[in-house]
């Protein structure tokens, strides 16, 4: 159902994911006016609309373990009320492996507008400064933790007609690259290290090769794991 005008609004705002600087005025202006502000995290927010001079604002938790109680009492309050909430995720896109999905299901079904204020992602810029194919990718969130899972994952990315995009934490990033030269040791691959931040690496080449470059170092930092699919030609030789 789509809905324009006066009403109840849910602003989805997308929040920076290093740079402060990558906040957008829109965004800013969207906070000042908002009537309440739903937060992953209400201190790490905060600290956000302090840097760009907010104040007065009543910060209300949102997160996965209270989303989908809250998704409720918010959008009955927002539709007694006819009021403005905007919503934030600690970084990058509300919904995108954070909060927003369960309280936008809600939303919709009691007509409430939706708006998304758009801004920087983590998916996105790794996968444009990877240097692999962008014609044709797929998100899947955050690699399983257990080993079998991670393998049938890594195998269907690496079986893929497209690109591929995970997250990854540094501290399994190397296990992961091995698993990933054990099952094709010619495949390219690129490790996008703290995205916009001060310390922002881009790791490319093949497994094997970027694990030579880290060599004994400790990886730090988030981690965006972006995997070559399979081109024409090796779909092609695949399925002789």
């Amino acid at each position: 159902m789509s809905i324009s005008g006066a009403g109840p609004l849910i602003q989805l705002i997308c929040t920076p994911i290093g740079n402060l600087g990558d906040f957008t005025f829109r965004a800013v202006e969207c906070l000042k006016r908002a009537n309440l502000i739903a937060c992953e995290d209400t201190r790490h927010s905060r600290r956000l609309l302090d840097h760009y001079g907010i104040t007065g604002k009543t910060l209300l938790s949102l997160h996965d373990h209270n989303e989908e109680r809250k998704s409720v009492e918010l959008t009955e309050k927002l539709i007694t009320s006819n009021e403005t909430l905007a919503v934030l995720s600690d970084a990058g896109s509300p919904s995108i492996s954070d909060p927003g999905f369960r309280l936008v299901k809600e939303a919709v079904s009691r007509g409430i507008r939706i708006e998304v204020i758009p801004g920087p992602s983590a998916v996105i810029t790794g996968l444009v400064g990877s240097g692999l194919p962008t014609d044709q990718f797929s998100f899947h969130g955050f690699l399983p933790v257990k080993s079998g899972k991670k393998q049938k994952a890594l195998e269907a990315a690496l079986n893929s007609a497209g690109t591929s995009i995970f997250f990854e934490s540094p501290y399994r990033i190397l296990k992961t690259l091995n698993v990933i030269d054990a099952l094709d040791s010619e495949r390219n691959v690129c490790v996008a290290r703290e995205i916009t931040k001060r310390f922002e690496t881009y790791h490319r080449g093949t497994a094997a090769e970027i694990i030579a470059e880290f060599g004994e170092s400790t990886v730090k930092g988030e981690i965006t794991l972006v995997i070559e699919g399979l081109s024409r030609k090796m779909r092609r030789d695949a399925s002789d």
